[in-house]
């Protein structure tokens, strides 16, 4: 394979993908090794071996390159380099800068193997030289661009690298395909690039699932139609699959920059409810099974407001799912020890509480301190409150009139501090809460049922009501679940009202 382009405008620069190193085992055999993939290259020769150092060290013109070769020890040089330069590029090895007129107009930065070889040049009309569907290309409804520095980024969860856009040209190449791919003819105001470097663009573009046949799977498949775009990027941005190099899993890539936040947050300024403290010890001599509670457990949406949930039941329910029981500091970032776990012992939830009725407590808004086990009142129940408490109530069953639903007498607010994760956990921050949201679920649900009441979680909730109702930055600290909270009714579908006991 060719270490230059195809065409006479177009040439390519070459640079080993960051964080590859090179290994020899005990009989010689070469590899390229990445903490997400490995290759085996096989013997390598001195002269692959120079290749790949200077490779890893500096960008490298195809040109230099054959020149280089050209010049090498043995009529086989040439060979070898377009040997090692294949199995770099088939293995996502390569970054590959693509040059216009000595400028470079976009490189090609892989962060998996390519799925296929790099496609034979699309016709500049859109359509393809041998094969597909006839009906040409069109940009993959996947694509997202968002700036990086001074570069723009195009990536698709459907692909294998990233485009970094270096050139406004190509950039406003895209958005005239995006807008009007059918028509596409290079050379023209509608793809403003010169003729070689459109057709290059095309070809890279299909080769990295970023334009696809029109119509495509993304059109009528269900098992692609079904996803949409920002479901599928979530789905691959939390998979190490679908994370450029370096960036995902625990980097701790604020250290250094910005101070870890604290596992306490400030009290908040209203008054505070001191809480009673269940006896464990009693809990675990007499307390239901594990597999009684998780078999009697259910969603329960109607509550008894004739006999409501009381201030009692609220401080034992509370210290049972959510109350701290131990912190550290490691490496200066300080861990919480609970009921649940959670990412690195970094426990990014808040625990809010919107009351309509209790007995022992006003109804507003209180924000439960897991740390003195107490409640501190963060106001009344105003509008936006009650709003919160209408949005439990309608993600239950529909509108607030059906009989199919019930005024909540508490809503818990799942509330994440989002850097106490994300100050450690790059890319994978949001995925980590929504799964500690999960899994404090499934506690809350056990011991609600072991104590007899009634739960249910919900499964949407209002994050700039939640803002307005406490003055804080969505961005900072924000609500990811709902779950409601109240007596159980003296007969359910499920039977009588019971604390569930062995």
């Amino acid at each position: 394979m060719a270490a230059e382009a195809v065409t006479s405008c177009c040439t390519e620069v070459l640079r080993l993908r960051p964080g590859v190193s090179l290994a020899v085992d005990r009989s010689g055999l070469a590899y390229l090794v990445h903490r997400s993939a490995s290759q085996q290259l096989g013997a390598l020769s001195d002269f692959q071996r120079r290749v790949l150092r200077q490779l890893a060290e500096s960008e490298c013109s195809g040109e230099s390159l054959r020149a280089a070769a050209r010049n090498g020890v043995g009529d086989g040089s040439t060979e070898e380099l377009d040997g090692l330069v294949g199995q770099l590029r088939e293995g996502g090895w390569l970054h590959l800068t693509v040059v216009c007129d000595d400028r470079p107009a976009y490189t090609i930065e892989p962060y998996l193997r390519p799925e296929k070889p790099r496609p034979e040049q699309p016709r500049a009309d859109g359509g393809r030289g041998s094969g597909g569907s006839g009906g040409g290309l069109a940009l993959s409804r996947f694509v997202v661009m968002r700036r990086s520095s001074t570069d723009l980024l195009v990536e698709s969860p459907r692909s294998w690298c990233v485009l970094r856009v270096h050139d406004p040209g190509v950039a406003g190449a895209l958005a005239a395909f995006a807008a009007s791919p059918a028509s596409l003819t290079a050379g023209t105001k509608a793809w403003p690039l010169p003729a070689p470097l459109a057709a290059r663009l095309l070809s890279d573009l299909t080769w990295a699932v970023m334009a696809v046949d029109v119509p495509s799977d993304e059109d009528t498949s269900f098992h692609m139609r079904l996803w949409g775009p920002h479901e599928l990027w979530f789905h691959k941005r939390s998979r190490r699959e679908g994370v450029a190099d370096g960036h995902f899993g625990r980097t701790s890539w604020a250290a250094g920059e910005f101070e870890p936040p604290p596992a306490r947050r400030p009290p908040s300024a209203g008054s505070a409810i001191e809480l009673m403290r269940p006896d464990l010890d009693a809990l675990r001599r007499d307390d239901a099974s594990l597999t009684h509670v998780l078999e009697e457990r259910r969603s329960i949406r109607q509550h008894d407001d004739r006999n409501p949930i009381t201030l009692e039941q609220i401080g034992e329910f509370l210290h049972r799912a959510a109350g701290v029981r131990h912190v550290a500091f490691h490496g200066g970032v300080e861990h919480v020890i609970g009921p649940n776990p959670s990412g690195g012992a970094l426990d990014p939830l808040e625990f809010y509480l919107a009351v309509r009725l209790a007995s022992g407590l006003q109804p507003g808004l209180y924000r439960y301190d897991r740390f003195g086990h107490r409640l501190e009142r963060v106001c009344g129940l105003t509008r936006a409150v009650r709003r919160l408490v209408d949005a439990a109530q309608n993600a239950t069953a529909g509108l607030p009139e059906s009989p199919q639903t019930y005024p909540p007498q508490i809503v818990v607010l799942l509330a994440a501090r989002f850097g106490r994760a994300g100050w450690s956990y790059e890319t994978l921050t949001y995925s980590l809460i929504l799964k500690l949201v999960g899994v404090v679920f499934q506690t809350m649900y056990c011991v609600a049922t072991a104590m007899g009441l009634a739960a249910c979680a919900i499964g949407s909730g209002d994050s700039a009501v939640f803002a307005a109702a406490t003055g804080l930055d969505a961005l900072t600290e924000g609500t990811v679940g709902e779950f409601i909270l109240g007596s159980r009714p003296m007969v359910t579908p499920d039977g009588p009202r019971q604390r569930v006991a062995t």
